[in-house]
Order: C-alpha cells, then structure tokens, then sequence
C-alpha cells in the first residue's frame, strides 16, 4: 500500500463521516504530491496518517484547516520528521475496555492481567470504570465507557482483578507531564469526551501506577508472567498492537503464546492473525477490528471501543 493509498483509506474507513477533521487532511495529504514526498523519506511504518496527525498536535501546529497544517508541515519537516521517527501511536484508549470486558468478566475469577503493548497501562484497570451496554450499566465510579454491543448478553459483574502488569518497548509513565502530554496529542481533535475519559482514567492510575517494564513481546513476555500469582486466571491481553509489529515477530508471538499457561485476549486488526472460520465483517465499509479469545475469533469490533458485533460462543 502507498503512503496515499493508506491515506485514503484512513479517510474513508476510519474517519468517514465522524471525524471530520482528520478525514479533511487525509483526502488532503492523499493528493499532496509535496507532503508525499516528504513522507517517504521516513520509514514506513513512520507515515501513518494518525501518527503525522498526533505530531502535529504534539507540536502545536494548527489540523483544523488543510492549508495551515500543510504550510506547518513543510516548514517544520525536519522537526516533524524527527518525532515521527521516534514516537508511535501509543492510544491507550480506555474506550477499549469495554470490549475487553465481557471477556474478562467471564473467565475464572480472579484475574491477573498483562498487557503487551501496555502503553501508560490503562487499561490495565477495567475493574475501575463504568460501562453502558445499551440499557446495561456497570460499577460506579470512574470513567463511563459506551458501546454499542450486538449480539452479546452483557456482563453483571465486574471482575475481580488481583495483579496487573504491563510490557511495552516504550512503556509511559502516566505521572510525567511529556508522557500524558503525548498521550493527549494522539486524541483525536473532536473528541472531547474521550479527552475527559482520558484525564480521569490517568488520574486512576497515577494513584496507583501500573508494573510497567520496557522490553519484548517475545522475548521479555516469559519472565513477567512468571511474577503473576499462580492462584490466579493468568490473562494476556493486546489491542491494536500487533499492527505495528514486524510479521516475523507477530509469529512468533503467536507461537510463543500457544506455549504458556495463560488465556489470550485480543482486539486485533484482521490481517495480523489468521483466524479460522472468520464471518463477513459488518457491511457499513468501516475498518473493524476482531476480538478473540486463545485464537477463537468471537466478535467485531471498532477500534476505539465504541462498538462490539457478537458472532461467538
């Protein structure tokens, strides 16, 4: 796929029809001979549309009209390129959770929970926010996460979760002013609900931060969960992660995963796990993720968590 090819299809799977800002300037850069250009002097997994949107952001320029942000750009290359470089789209969006969820909440209780690609691990705390299925609600305090679940009778209870720990090859640190900063930059611009959901969450969790540490899904994933209490339902978790990892890597996670004493949920972009017997996604053409447990796809679901479409057992 070409840097504008990506770009359109951000525009129209993605950000069609509700976020107009970042579709504007996806249509906008798919065009740009100029800011292509630009783009393929990054590495490739560098010229994702959000990852630019969220720099710009970081950087205080201006994504509310095409020609600012474009001129911002052009002129800030080299400071743009240089972020790009080194940051990643690290959302950690909370919103997640709530597909996570009725997983979570039906497995053996209680749970010990890792999370790979963990972020600041906030989602590390689904026992801490409330959620609305439809006429459904759940706990009491905390961030309210709404999704539109189909085909799903929804938990009630939430679950019990006894140890939480994450691992990440940039872990962020929820309590420093850079880290939240970032974070908030990567929240799409009209999404003031989920930049409210965001600061509550962090405040969670900066009173009792996660174990977080650096390292390798692979590599590193053996000896952490080897600090999970052996009382408890051992769950590794991921959502939206392994795109952004090398195919031979993703392998050999998942070969690696199949070999360990745990559940393994997750929330995945399609094309980076083979599932066998996956139904047709939704037919509304919009970019949906699959939710499976220990490989068994159960459900469709929209990346940020605001909507779930069950097929499983």
């Amino acid at each position: 796929m070409t840097a504008a090819d990506w770009y359109v299809d951000f525009a129209e799977r993605q950000a069609r029809g509700v976020f107009p800002t970042y579709e504007r300037l996806s249509l906008g850069v798919a065009r740009d001979d100029e800011l292509l250009a630009l783009l393929e002097t990054v590495p490739p997994p560098k010229r994702q549309p959000n990852l630019l949107f969220a720099v710009v952001q970081w950087l205080s320029g201006p994504v509310h009209d095409y020609e600012r942000f474009r001129a911002f750009v052009v002129a800030e290359w080299p400071r743009v390129s240089a972020e790009l470089r080194v940051r990643a789209t690290q959302t950690n969006e909370i919103g997640r959770s709530a597909l996570l969820l009725p997983v979570l909440a039906a497995l053996p209780q209680p749970l010990a929970l890792i999370e790979v690609g963990a972020s600041a691990g906030l989602n590390l705390y689904p026992d801490k926010y409330r959620y609305r299925y439809g006429d459904t609600t759940l706990g009491s305090s905390g961030p309210e996460l709404d999704c539109d679940a189909t085909g799903l009778t929804p938990p009630t209870a939430l679950p019990e979760i006894v140890w939480r720990a994450g691992i990440d090859l940039n872990p962020l640190d929820i309590t420093d002013p850079g880290d939240r900063g970032w974070l908030e930059a990567l929240i799409w611009p009209e999404h003031d609900h989920r930049r409210e959901r965001f600061r509550q969450a962090a405040a969670i969790a900066a009173a009792d931060p996660p174990r977080l540490i650096r390292g390798d899904l692979v590599d590193d994933l053996p000896a952490l969960l080897a600090e999970a209490p052996a009382d408890a339902t051992r769950v590794v978790f991921h959502t939206s992660v392994l795109y952004q990892v090398p195919e031979n890597r993703r392998r050999a996670f998942v070969k690696l995963i199949g070999t360990l004493p745990v559940h393994w949920l997750s929330a995945e972009d399609p094309g980076t796990i083979e599932y066998a017997g996956l139904p047709a996604p939704p037919p509304d053409g919009r970019h949906k993720n699959v939710l499976a447990l220990d490989g068994k796809p159960l459900a469709w679901t929209e990346g940020h968590g605001r909507s779930l479409s069950w097929f499983g057992a």
